[in-house]
């Protein structure tokens, strides 16, 4: 990975909410492959990163390149053409679709998509459930819907919003499962996670962030180096 051109590069952003100045210069680069969490109270800007990477923030500046790629000059709907699927904390499951359904709404974006069935070995739980309407799963199968619509799609990197927010250990444990084995398959995760246990299991990288800014960057190797830093400003 040494030397080699990030998959996602992000510098200088600026966003805006209205008036409101959300981000303040932020930097970050994910290497193809890697999984890298965000961490942060809440408030200080994880979210609107990954919103804005999306381009779903409009009002903001400073550079995001994603696979040679320059995001700000892209539509809307362009941006999950270029690879990257996003799946926000409210997870945006069709209430009245049913899992089927659901899964294969959104469009193929790129060839390596996984097959109804592929997501179904993955996901036992929603395979056992593919005739119901999503108001009718839990939040845990919400969240693997909600992460396995995108899987279908070809995307090759994977915005997380907090996935594991509100969700049993058990559904936990099994989403860090499947985070580890798309990573085997060669799949780049930019996570926001509250959940540091869980985070701190799966991430190869992290960025702390305040104030809308990131304030540090550093490898899972050096994570006990980092504790009394990580203690002070998330009091994990």
């Amino acid at each position: 990975m040494a030397g080699a051109a990030p998959l996602l590069s992000v510098r200088g952003l600026n966003a805006w909410y209205g008036e409101s100045h959300a981000l303040h210069g932020v930097d970050i680069d994910v290497h193809r492959g890697e999984t890298v969490t965000l961490l942060g109270r809440n408030g200080v800007g994880k979210t609107t990163t990954l919103r804005a990477i999306m381009g779903l923030i409009r009002k903001r500046t400073g550079e995001i390149a994603f696979d040679g790629q320059d995001l700000m000059r892209l539509p809307l709907h362009r941006t999950a053409y270029a690879g990257i699927g996003f799946v926000p904390e409210e997870r945006g499951i069709f209430a009245s679709l049913t899992v089927d359904e659901n899964l294969n709404l959104p469009p193929v974006v790129a060839k390596g998509g996984m097959s109804t069935e592929e997501i179904f070995g993955l996901f036992p739980n929603l395979k056992e459930r593919r005739n119901s309407q999503g108001i009718k799963l839990s939040g845990g199968e919400q969240q693997m819907l909600a992460i396995a619509r995108m899987l279908r799609t070809g995307v090759t990197m994977l915005l997380l919003d907090e996935p594991t927010e509100g969700l049993a250990p058990v559904i936990v444990q099994h989403i860090g499962e499947l985070l580890m084995t798309l990573k085997a398959r060669g799949m780049t995760v930019l996570l926001v996670e509250q959940n540091f246990r869980f985070a701190s299991r799966v991430a190869d990288r992290f960025y702390l962030m305040e104030h809308g800014k990131v304030v540090s960057g550093f490898p899972v190797g050096e994570l006990s180096a980092h504790m009394d830093e990580l203690h002070d400003v998330l009091g994990v």
